[in-house]
């Protein structure tokens, strides 16, 4: 497996995805995913935490770029609990839960953000703006309503399926209502 390629590919799609989802200064973009899954094995079972860490890394810069909040969805171990900033956990009044993600419960990903994150908490649950699932790891339940599918140029990232999506504001109203377009 190489690493270069998924570092370079992991790039590209959530560049694409942030230009696609158009995202905003100050929005929430939840991130899911597999080492295991990378690597073609099943989920859980090979977690490369030096991988994870990369990844992370790769992610955080773009992010940083361009000045969206990173939110990294931990495995079913921590109830899929998610790693962000104070910053953003004070900014939306998420409520802090106590648990600190690592290999065997948490997993790469979040195990990495909540090493490399400048002032890291947990929360239970947020309502992110867009997402990218790298191995199928569930994010949804983290987005706002309504998730809008996003099909980004890569369906994998090494061997693990990619899925993408955006969100757009709930349609309220009946025949006479009046919406604005997506």
């Amino acid at each position: 497996m190489q690493t270069d390629k998924i570092l370079t590919d992991v790039e590209s799609s959530i560049r694409e995805l942030i230009d696609i989802a158009e995202a905003e200064p100050g929005q929430i973009m939840v991130l899911g995913g597999s080492t295991s899954e990378i690597q073609g094995k099943k989920i859980g079972s090979a977690t490369d935490l030096k991988l994870g860490e990369k990844i992370i890394k790769r992610i955080i810069k773009i992010v940083k770029e361009k000045n969206i909040y990173l939110a990294v969805q931990g495995c079913e171990h921590i109830n899929r609990s998610l790693v962000i900033e104070r910053e953003c956990q004070q900014k939306y009044s998420f409520p802090e839960v106590n648990v600190i993600p690592h290999r065997n419960a948490g997993g790469a990903f979040s195990a990495a953000a909540f090493e490399l994150f400048q002032s890291p908490v947990t929360v239970e649950s947020i309502e992110a703006d867009l997402g990218i699932d790298i191995g199928d790891a569930m994010i949804a339940m983290h987005l706002k309503n309504v998730a809008v599918p996003v099909r980004l140029s890569l369906k994998e990232i090494g061997k693990a399926h990619l899925t993408a999506a955006k969100t757009r504001l709930k349609m309220v109203g009946g025949v006479r209502a009046r919406y604005r377009n997506y």
